[in-house]
């Protein structure tokens, strides 16, 4: 399957029967992806760093679960291609876990807005989160964020370079008045999104 071709097509679909025979492998492939791709910022947040192989698998996935055949297909790509990194950014999707559904509840209460206070540290490069197109992540009515969340993380030039070349610290940061939790960005993990997604 084409890592670098950016994007999803539906060329590379499978039918599901081939999709059967190859899916233990896969799901195998993506839990040991996950060791660099999935990072805990701070006691509630998870951001699960996405690729092309990851976005392709959660396509699959879903017809396999709707079973909606060739005209699920068209849908499926159109949620699914946008989150695939595009060449100079890394994209995510931020969730946060609180087990109680109380005090999840309460909790996505107070961090309201969130999605502004999301960013990625590389060297001297501080690149802000822009959420996934125009879905409201912060009800209006009572302030209460979404549980999860999807960012895309534009790299210029230079942080891109910053990043591919190892030097310095990588991190990931969320900086809300009532959730300000910041992770180291490991070594492996960077270089796994640096041949990935950048």
């Amino acid at each position: 399957m084409p890592r670098d071709s950016r994007s999803i097509t539906r060329a590379d679909i499978l039918p599901l029967d081939q999709y059967e025979l190859i899916r233990a492998d896969k799901k195998q492939e993506a839990l040991d992806r996950k060791r660099y791709t999935r990072l805990s910022v701070g006691p509630a947040a998870t951001a699960l760093f996405e690729t092309w192989d990851s976005m392709w698998l959660q396509v699959h996935e879903m017809l396999r679960i709707e079973k909606g055949g060739d005209a699920q297909i068209a849908d499926e790509l159109a949620a699914y291609d946008p989150m695939v990194p595009k060449g100079s950014e890394l994209t995510c999707t931020l969730l946060f876990e609180v087990a109680d559904a109380e005090r999840r509840d309460a909790f996505l209460r107070t961090i309201g807005g969130i999605e502004n206070h999301v960013a990625i540290g590389v060297g001297e490069h501080l690149i802000r989160a822009r959420p996934e197109a125009d879905i409201a992540r912060t009800r209006e009515s009572d302030n209460k964020a979404s549980a999860v969340h999807f960012f895309h993380f534009d790299f210029p030039p230079e942080a891109v370079a910053a990043w591919k070349s190892g030097i310095g610290p990588a991190m990931f940061a969320i900086d809300h008045p009532n959730y300000g939790h910041a992770a180291l960005i490991g070594a492996e993990a960077r270089a796994c999104l640096a041949r990935d997604c950048l």
